[in-house]
């Protein structure tokens, strides 16, 4: 899925605007880990797409590295980052596999980890998800910091909500149209649907749907999961605002742990 979409990616996603109302909630909670070699801390996003939030913590001077599971999204991250003339760790790995992928580089073990963008869901089995968090643990120095950034599930299960506000992107004489929603399957996965529509103005529009499946984490789920990997002071919160999580309704369940 993401290989297809990752070429729509930045049109599907108001970066400024996203950055602006994140980075401030990100940098207040790396504030207080441990600083690493040369006196930066280093970071490590998980599933990094195109590499957004790596540039914005580059150019703020984190030491910045980034995996994902789609070698275009990498492609593109590390397009990015030629042109900024910024430095950066790449690899195109999944969950589960990022401490044999960083092992011995610059940064490793990290002060912080970025698990953002409704990712971990991604992981269909509990066993992948204790997997996972172990790898994250694995990532990780002392007291080092995991963010993540899951859709408020237990609000989307309750409530059957399958529709996502649509998003829109106009560039020169071409439009595009983002249309996002959910599967619920009897198995209680979801199949999680993007239909890109794009045209030049004034002409038909063309369709490109792209599915991928997800398992819908409820807090208690990954809390009993953060703290099975050894997370220690566990905080959760409902937006990147540093509101309180409100199961009913928030609209993202955020977890901020720490290693002890």
């Amino acid at each position: 899925m993401y290989d297809t979409f990752s070429t729509n990616y930045d049109r599907f996603v108001n970066w400024e605007s996203r950055l602006e109302y994140e980075m401030p909630f990100i940098e207040e909670q790396l504030g207080g880990t441990k600083r690493g070699s040369g006196n930066k801390t280093s970071v490590l996003d998980t599933a990094c797409g195109t590499g957004m939030h790596l540039q914005a913590l580059a150019e703020r001077g984190y030491q910045v590295a980034g995996a994902d599971n789609s070698k275009g999204m990498i492609s593109r991250t590390r397009e990015y980052f030629i042109k900024a003339d910024q430095d950066v760790e790449l690899a195109v790995a999944g969950f589960g596999e990022l401490a044999q992928a960083f092992i011995g580089k610059t940064g490793f073990p990290f002060n912080g980890i970025l698990c953002l963008g409704n990712s971990l869901p991604h992981l269909l089995t509990l066993e992948d998800l204790d997997r996972s968090l172990a790898d994250f643990a694995a990532c990780l120095a002392p007291g080092g910091m995991l963010m993540i950034q899951n859709r408020n599930f237990d609000a989307v299960m309750d409530n059957k909500d399958r529709w996502m506000t649509a998003q829109s992107f106009d560039e020169d004489d071409r439009e595009w149209l983002f249309l996002r929603f959910y599967d619920l399957l009897p198995n209680g996965l979801i199949d999680f649907n993007i239909v890109t529509m794009q045209r030049k103005k004034g002409e038909e529009w063309q369709q490109e749907p792209v599915t991928t499946r997800l398992r819908p984490q409820s807090k208690t789920e990954l809390s009993e999961a953060l703290e099975k990997a050894g997370f220690k002071s566990i905080a959760y919160y409902g937006s990147m605002a540093g509101e309180d999580f409100d199961p009913k309704t928030s609209g993202n369940l955020i977890a901020v742990a720490h290693k002890a």
